[in-house]
């Protein structure tokens, strides 16, 4: 058996340009043959490198999250206070910047129709993953005297990824940095103090 050819191309190189076409058009909205041309290769090296649109979709989503270090820098914050207003102000900085139309856990996969369930119903999943990991924080801070006693830390988390997503929301439809930069403002009065 002879090897196969090695790949002409990096893969996550060209991982990156399928997440820039997925995170402007949407799962539903980004034909195959708009993926072949972003990511300059053929169908078959497509199938080859990444699987079905499905597949890559996932795969994309995995590098989204490796490359939203805003979140990570969130949660290592010294403080519950902290660790939001870094993910809320770092999300504006990701979605209203030149790459980024949104949030693709957001709008990537939400207007879609059945045949794309096992999408939406991922981009979901990690959703709620992402919340899960900040009431997490949040029951930290609790422990530590952080957050009031009391401090429900499931509705927090709750709040704070309707903030996070209506920023990621609010971006795809044209808000600027400083508009949401003021509802963040708001946003954080409301946090729980001490």
């Amino acid at each position: 058996m002879t090897p196969g050819r090695p790949r002409e191309f990096d893969l996550d190189e060209r991982l990156d340009r399928a997440l820039r076409v997925f995170w402007r058009q949407g799962y539903e909205g980004t034909a195959l043959s708009d993926l072949t041309e972003a990511m300059g290769i053929s169908r078959p090296s497509l199938y080859a490198a990444y699987g079905n649109k499905e597949a890559l979709f996932r795969k994309v989503l995995d590098r989204y999250m490796e490359t939203a270090v805003h979140v990570r820098d969130a949660l290592r914050q010294p403080t519950a206070r902290t660790a939001t207003e870094t993910l809320l102000r770092g999300t504006i900085a990701v979605t209203t910047g030149e790459d980024g139309p949104g949030c693709l856990m957001v709008h990537g996969a939400l207007a879609t129709g059945g045949a794309s369930a096992a999408v939406r119903a991922e981009a979901a999943a990690r959703r709620h993953a992402s919340e899960d990991a900040l009431r997490e924080r949040f029951e930290q801070a609790l422990r530590d005297g952080d957050l009031p006693a009391g401090t429900d830390a499931d509705d927090l988390a709750r709040y704070v990824c309707l903030v996070w997503y209506g920023i990621a929301v609010q971006a795809s439809s044209g808000a600027t940095s400083d508009d949401l930069e003021r509802a963040v403002e708001i946003a954080m009065r409301a946090f729980p103090g001490r």
